[in-house]
């Protein structure tokens, strides 16, 4: 009775090692078959270049406020706040025809309780907008760095801070990509040849946004950034290359 158990014991196990060295025959041609399938695809690798730029034209806008009883009132006190902030601009080196005027707005402002209108107008406000553009930045920057002069003259200005930008971008990116291009093929030799490979011919290419921020700046974004507040940036481009795998 012991010899009949032991039989079927042996012979179930043989049964049992045959079936799962036939599944992890399988189970290794399906991932042999995976890692073929991907090596085909070749090596992907995405390369970047950046470069140092200066901005080279900025605009910058102003805004004269000004409140008054009656809408005369408020127009007549834009025209005064005006005339200060273009003598402040030409004195400090802008030509008269770098500056252009923008129109002269009114509107009341309604007297409201507890989130309701009560029909009736407090005052009126007026405002009016003056915008240099030049390619002069640094002298910009220093005007703008010391309109504070205007305030204590009881001028009210609003500056809403220089606009710099980068004219010779279009210039910059070709350089730029072809730098990322160089860039992404070193990485690729740098991985195979760690593994005994060879980089093949490029099958792809594909050309990520242009990012120009300031030079300490990490910020990206998928649809490329442009910062306009500094004068110094970096301008950055990315490339993602396949290359075929020998």
């Amino acid at each position: 009775m012991d010899e009949k158990l032991e039989k079927r014991k042996s012979i179930t196990i043989i049964a049992a090692a045959a079936i799962v060295a036939s599944a992890l025959g399988a189970g290794l041609s399906q991932v042999g078959s995976g890692f073929a399938t991907r090596s085909s695809d070749g090596i992907v690798v995405i390369g970047s270049a950046k470069v140092s730029a200066k901005a080279d034209n900025v605009v910058w806008t102003l805004s004269i406020a000004n409140t008054g009883k009656t809408p005369a009132s408020a127009v007549n006190g834009i025209d005064s706040g005006i005339s200060a902030l273009q003598k402040y601009l030409t004195d400090g080196g802008v030509g008269s025809e770098q500056l252009t005027l923008g129109p002269v707005n009114s509107y009341p402002t309604e007297e409201y309780i507890n989130g309701n209108p009560t029909g009736r107008i407090l005052n009126y406000r007026a405002n009016r907008e003056i915008t240099v553009r030049t390619k002069d930045v640094q002298l910009v920057s220093k005007l703008s760095q010391n309109i504070g002069a205007l305030l204590q003259q009881g001028v009210n200005v609003s500056n809403y801070g220089p606009q710099y930008y980068v004219s010779t971008l279009n210039k910059i990116r070709p350089e730029l990509l072809s730098e990322a291009t160089k860039d992404a093929k070193a990485r690729a030799e740098a991985m195979t040849e760690a593994v005994g490979g060879r980089v093949g011919s490029i099958t792809s290419v594909k050309a990520g946004p242009i990012q120009v921020t300031t030079p300490d700046s990490t910020m990206t974004s998928d649809y490329g950034m442009y910062d306009t507040s500094s004068i110094d940036k970096t301008v950055t481009a990315t490339v993602t290359v396949t290359f075929k795998s020998n």
